[in-house]
């Protein structure tokens, strides 16, 4: 699929629906903040207020450094359409994601920018904040997404939801001070994107009660990308006491259980350098190019391909920059070797969708066209995707058809990468680790729900729950099909997080009762269209599958002297 036709059908879709909800909203409540007074628009009984700042603009000058405050204005201004979205290159995805997941309209470096929403904006209320870190890894994306629409989950669920735009890619993790040459101006340039959400965090304790928020009941939640951002603020000192709970959905070890070590940081920096032809010592100049030409060098003038356990083109830097241990933002990895102190007493949400692995980042992959239908081609896709040897994926194929006896030849191969995800093993990974802190509890969840949308090729895949924790399944029908079992679903899943967000517990009258994880019953909450509580789900394929990639690692390892 070329970039034109990828970009007409999402664009269409999302146009529409934005002048549907245009039509029905009109000028609402007028807000006093911090840096002057904002008029947002009212309809369907939300109070949205969109493209706030809460940081200057990151130009020029300002430009790999840290976030400032926003200028004050006296006039007052009206808060009716979302901010830019941070600079970030083309990257190639599935119709169903694509502009959904990115967001559209401009980019610029004035970007700091939130939206809130919030169904009573009087001081009186208190209600849960939920401030939600938007996915796309950390390179791409925007918090102005139709997938992160906060108006259903205000008005259905008692909340003020905020979402948040920040620096991305080298802008947000060009690591200058790991460079001494590069000067003294340089010297606090460590992760600046989370500096990005913490005064977005700093921004909701000063100004979210004038929303009906309660500004000592935050809870922060993200999604693959988003997941890793919410999972490094739990180990950073400056976003320390500005949250109180953390739902960490579908994201990656890489960027969640553990940040970027300062070498790789350093070599990554380097490169970007060689390629804009600019010596360490002459790094002030980088705040004189034009954002398009760091991203053109970002990317070796391409696109930034690959998704969670695939590699991009070979150009592509793209996944380089990312947090990094530097001994000051973060002293620490989040989750590794265990789990961090700074946030022992912030209960957790996490979990992974059944069929994470699907390739909604390449459009163009066999996936979309074809699937094994038979049991040669069905071994052949488990050899590969595990590499390992025949005997080990007859026997892999044969315990997961014991399990699931309806399940096709495509619906096995499927899970069976998904199960091999780094965005399923960092779940276990980070509710086992919470677990073992023993301080606040950890919940985990495995989403099974499948669209029955183009043709069912989309299953479970990365993204799909996001409809239905927002509660708005129907604004993306082209996602999510248009069944009447997916309001009961969105519900009772948006319902979990809201009452989570209030009391630090997911439990509500219309689910089963959850527990809280331990590593001796795995207690998990499925959602289906049937949610329910299963011990250890598919525990018998998760013990096999850990036990390849222990066969695997030792058999690459270097012979000890």
């Amino acid at each position: 699929m070329n970039r034109r036709t990828f970009l007409g059908i999402g664009g269409v879709a999302l146009a529409a629906l934005r002048l549907e909800a245009q039509a029905r909203a009109v000028p609402g409540a007028t807000i006093d903040i911090a840096s002057g007074r904002i008029r947002g628009l009212a309809g369907d009984g939300v109070h949205s207020f969109k493209g706030v700042p809460y940081g200057a603009s990151t130009a020029g000058a300002a430009r790999f450094l840290p976030p400032s405050r926003p200028q004050p204005w006296t006039s007052v201004r009206e808060a009716f359409e979302y901010g830019p979205r941070a600079p970030q290159p083309f990257r190639p995805m599935i119709p169903e994601i694509g502009d959904a997941l990115t967001g559209t309209g401009p980019m610029s470096e004035d970007c700091l920018t939130l939206n809130v929403w919030t169904a009573a904006p009087e001081r009186s209320n208190r209600l849960p904040v939920m401030v939600w870190f938007h996915g796309g890894g950390q390179r791409t994306g925007s918090g102005n997404s139709v997938f992160y629409d906060g108006s259903a989950l205000a008005r259905k669920h008692r909340v003020v939801v905020v979402t948040v735009n920040h620096r991305l890619n080298a802008f947000a993790h060009l690591w200058l001070a790991g460079l001494p040459a590069a000067g003294g101006q340089f010297a606090r340039t460590g992760n600046l994107g989370l500096l990005d959400l913490v005064a977005a965090l700093e921004w909701v304790r000063a100004n979210i009660s004038q929303f009906g928020g309660d500004p000592g009941n935050v809870t922060i939640f993200g999604q693959s990308g988003g997941g890793g951002k919410t999972a490094m603020l739990t180990a950073m000192p400056a976003a320390k006491g500005l949250f109180h709970r953390a739902i960490v959905m579908s994201t990656l070890a890489d960027t969640a259980i553990t940040g970027l070590e300062p070498a790789r940081a350093v070599e990554a920096a380097e490169l970007l350098l060689s390629r804009l032809g600019i010596r360490p010592a002459d790094a002030a100049r980088l705040q004189q190019l034009p954002a398009s030409q760091i991203l053109d060098a970002l990317t070796g003038g391409g696109v930034a391909g690959g998704q969670a356990g695939q590699a991009g083109p070979a150009a592509d830097l793209s996944l380089r920059f990312v947090p990094v241990v530097d001994g000051r933002t973060l002293p620490r990895h989040p989750f590794e070797p265990d789990a961090s102190e700074l946030s022992a007493g912030i209960p957790i949400i996490c979990g992974s969708n059944e069929t994470e692995g699907i390739p909604y980042a390449n459009p163009e992959d066999a996936y979309w066209t074809s699937e094994p239908a038979d049991d040669a081609s069905l071994r052949a896709h488990v050899r590969r995707v595990l590499r390992t040897d025949e005997a080990d994926a007859d026997r892999l194929i044969a315990l997961y058809r014991k399990n699931r006896p309806r399940d096709s030849h495509g619906d096995i191969a499927a899970i069976i990468s998904a199960d091999t995800s780094p965005l399923r093993l960092s779940s276990y990974e980070i509710a086992e680790k919470k677990f073992a802190q023993g301080k606040a509890p950890v919940y985990m969840y495995y989403f099974q729900w499948r669209s029955p949308a183009r043709g069912g090729k989309l299953r479970s895949m990365h993204c799909m729950e996001l409809p239905f924790f927002f509660d708005h399944v129907d604004d993306v029908q082209f996602m999510t099909g248009t069944g009447k079992e997916r309001y009961a679903l969105a519900d009772r899943m948006a319902a979990a997080f809201a009452a989570f967000a209030r009391t630090g517990n997911p439990n509500h009258a219309g689910l089963p009762s959850w527990p809280a994880f331990d590593t001796r019953t795995r207690a998990t909450m499925t959602f289906n269209a049937e949610s329910k509580v299963v011990n250890d789900p598919h525990g018998e394929e998760r013990r096999a599958m850990q036990a390849i990639r222990e066969r695997a690692l030792t058999s690459t390892s270097p012979p000890r002297s």
